[in-house]
């Protein structure tokens, strides 16, 4: 299985775009999906570079105004309070009016991946009873 990074982005257009650098090649595409711009790119990668779409496994790399377009459940007030900033701050990243730093993109990256861990925590209870996986 070759694992490659595709790196996605969201156009003007609402499409979302991604990239692969591949043997020295810059191979993009648009869809309107992830999974659909996935096939793409792997049917690029097989017609130019002859690899099997099932042999290919993509690191998906998400720039900001794709995650918060494509994670409409992130909030983006409650990332910019995880990291101790205002919301005002956070906006024209995810608007993609500015971009951040490096040492910002990894702590906003920190911030997001908390909030995972906590959703993580969260067990529910129906009528006093928790539910659990297999009942």
């Amino acid at each position: 299985m070759k694992k490659i990074t595709l790196v996605i982005e969201k156009g003007s257009d609402e499409e979302l775009w991604g990239r692969v650098d591949y043997d020295d090649n810059l191979i993009t595409n648009n869809a309107s999906t992830p999974d659909l711009l996935q096939k793409k790119i792997k049917d690029l990668l097989h017609k130019f570079h002859d690899l099997a779409p099932n042999q290919v496994e993509f690191d998906l790399v998400y720039d900001l105004t794709a995650v918060f377009s494509e994670k409409k459940y992130l909030n983006l007030s409650e990332v910019a309070l995880k990291l101790g900033i205002n919301r005002s701050l956070m906006a024209p990243y995810a608007a993609g009016k500015k971009f951040p730093s490096l040492q910002r993109a990894k702590e906003i990256e920190k911030a997001i991946h908390d909030l995972g861990r906590e959703l993580l925590k969260v067990k529910i209870a129906v009528k006093g009873v928790r539910a659990k996986k297999n009942d």
